[in-house]
Order: structure tokens, then C-alpha cells, then sequence
């Protein structure tokens, strides 16, 4: 299983987490800010903040913040301004690790997650660093029960995915960044629910992530993800069937 599938399913459940739950709101709620900032109020104009929007929608954040949150990012409400900065860095057994934040001060922010990579046995690297590694891409995450294959790979393909893969319970799917929208819009046509629909930073080669590592470079993850500024983590493991198989939910 693809470290990138299997990270996002222990983020789901997390979420369902009532403490989780409200980092979470607060990190979609940021979110918003930024996107309505840099590119208005309107989410029919503005495909970053409608994005950001249907997020927030997805994790039940009220109706009443979402449009709190436009309104301090278009000003109406007072200016909060955050800076989107992508961190890189090193996990357990070399793992290329890139931290994605929206924060209002990098000066607190890099050295708390200097300790957090020390930790566990890794560090923060300079800029560009891994970058190379990783691709953005559109990708979706559908549950195997939910669709037929070679229905849902029609879909794909009339929508202009570039690929339909099977990890154990869950199909895979990635795009072009372009055409995240129309891959999104066509699921929502079809009546295809996403376990998860994100544009990510997916790796071009991965490192495979043994018994012995997993648990610790999974522990990394949820180290940083936890930290308030973080909004993505993205890294190029790859668990095994068999691990993968043996692996206690270490988000508990």
C-alpha cells in the first residue's frame, strides 16, 4: 500500500476524533482565509477557495465559520494573514518528507518542527531539497465496494484522469492538477463518493518502509500533522502488503 493511501485513511479516521475534530476545523478554516484572500469572496470565481470550501463542507465545519472565515480573508472582518511555506526534510531510514503550512509566523513554526523531525530520528532539510522527488497531482481515493472497476475507470477516463489503480480495499486515482475539477465533477455526476479528493505531492519513487521503520515514520507523520501551522504531509514510503497487513492503527 502506497504510503500517500494509507497515511490519508489514518487521517480520516482521526478526524472522526471530536479533539481532532476541532484542530482540524481550525486548520480548514485557515484554509479559507488564505483562498479568499489571495483570489476573493466568490468560490464560482475562485477555484482554490471553492476547493477549500468543499473540504470544510465534507468535515461538517458550520456554516456560520466558513463564512467567517471569507470574510476575514476578503478583510471584512478584520486582516489575519498566514503565509503558505513548504518545509522539507528527512524521516527514518531516509524517507523524503514535505510539510505543507499556512502560518503567521515562520520564526515559531521552523523550529517546532526541527524537534519534531529530531524526534524521530530525521531533520528539516533546506528548500527544494526532496522537492524533486514528488509531482503534484489530483488524486481521489474511492472505496472498492463502492464501484464497478471497469465502471469506474470509464469515468476516469472520459473526465481525463491519467490513471485507475487498486490498493487493497480502495481504488487509487491521479490527474493532472487541470483537470482535478472535471475528474472531481464527474465522480459527483455518477454518484461515486471519495473517500478523499486532494491535489497532493505524490512521489516519484518511494522508499520501502520495513516492519521495523513503519511504525516510527508513521509516528512522524502524525507528529506533524498534529502541529497547528501543518496543513499536508506528504513522504515517498511505501508499506508492504505484509506490514501493512500487521499494522495496528497507530493513530490510536
Amino acid at each position: 500500500m502506497s504510503g500517500h493511501s494509507h497515511w490519508a485513511t489514518i487521517r480520516r479516521s482521526k478526524a472522526a476524533n471530536d479533539a481532532k475534530r476541532g484542530r482540524l476545523w481550525s486548520k480548514l478554516a485557515r484554509r479559507i482565509i488564505v483562498a479568499a484572500k489571495s483570489g476573493g469572496g466568490n468560490p464560482d470565481e475562485n477555484l482554490q477557495l471553492r476547493y477549500a470550501i468543499d473540504d470544510a463542507k465534507a468535515a461538517n465545519l458550520p456554516k456560520d465559520t466558513i463564512n467567517k472565515a471569507i470574510k476575514k480573508g476578503t478583510g471584512e472582518l478584520g486582516a489575519e494573514n498566514y503565509e503558505r511555506i513548504i518545509y522539507e526534510g528527512y524521516g527514518p531510514s531516509g524517507v523524503a518528507v514535505m510539510v505543507e503550512c499556512l502560518t503567521d509566523n515562520r520564526n515559531r513554526t521552523v523550529p517546532e518542527l526541527r524537534k519534531i523531525f529530531e524526534r524521530a530520528g530525521g531533520q528539516l532539510g533546506e528548500s527544494n531539497c526532496v522537492a524533486w522527488m514528488f509531482t503534484q497531482k489530483g488524486t481521489f481515493t474511492v472505496a472498492a465496494e463502492a464501484v464497478a472497476e471497469d465502471a469506474l475507470i470509464e469515468i476516469c477516463l472520459d473526465a481525463g484522469a491519467d490513471d485507475v489503480k487498486r490498493e487493497a480495499e480502495v481504488f487509487e486515482i491521479t490527474c493532472e492538477v487541470a483537470d482535478f475539477h472535471a475528474v472531481k465533477e464527474a465522480f459527483a455526476q455518477k454518484g461515486v463518493e471519495t473517500i478523499t479528493a486532494e491535489i497532493a505531492m505524490i512521489p516519484n519513487t518511494t522508499v520501502e518502509a520495513s516492519a521495523d521503520n513503519v511504525r516510527q515514520i508513521l509516528h512522524l507523520m502524525d507528529e506533524l500533522d498534529d502541529h497547528d501551522d501543518v496543513q499536508n504531509v506528504f513522504a515517498n514510503f511505501d508499506i508492504p502488503d505484509d506490514v501493512a497487513a500487521n499494522l495496528e492503527d497507530v493513530s490510536a
